[in-house]
């Protein structure tokens, strides 16, 4: 699946309203989709939470990996899912709670997650 594939389908998602890839090392968005939140700003954040929980897993000397991150606010659900092939990429997928299935997102960011290319 290609970076344009996998966006299209994580803007399928039932109550998506944005979708990212982003390269975690920078804070660099490599692909989006979607809107309604400052793209930019959100993609900086949230890396720096995907910092954040890294050097917590290597601090706490854990043989682990993130596989991935949710943030449940008030309207929104934030879904933040590192590649397995490359942990420096993750995905972040913004879904609005009302219209959302939680278990259903998380299950085709998974599938899109496992077939993306670069």
């Amino acid at each position: 699946m290609n970076v344009e594939d996998a966006m299209k389908k994580l803007m399928e998602i039932n109550g998506a309203t944005a979708a990212m890839i982003v390269d975690s090392d920078s804070g660099m968005v490599l692909a989006q989709a979607g809107g309604g939140i400052n793209l930019d700003l959100a993609a900086a954040g949230n890396t720096e939470v995907v910092r954040a929980k890294r050097k917590t897993i290597a601090s706490l000397k854990l043989d682990d990996r993130i596989e991935d991150m949710l943030i449940t606010l008030g309207k929104q659900f934030h879904i933040l899912r590192p590649l397995g092939t490359k942990q420096n990429i993750f995905i972040y997928s913004v879904l609005d709670k009302a219209n959302a299935n939680l278990a259903m997102a998380r299950l085709v960011i998974s599938e899109v997650e496992g077939n993306i290319k670069f």
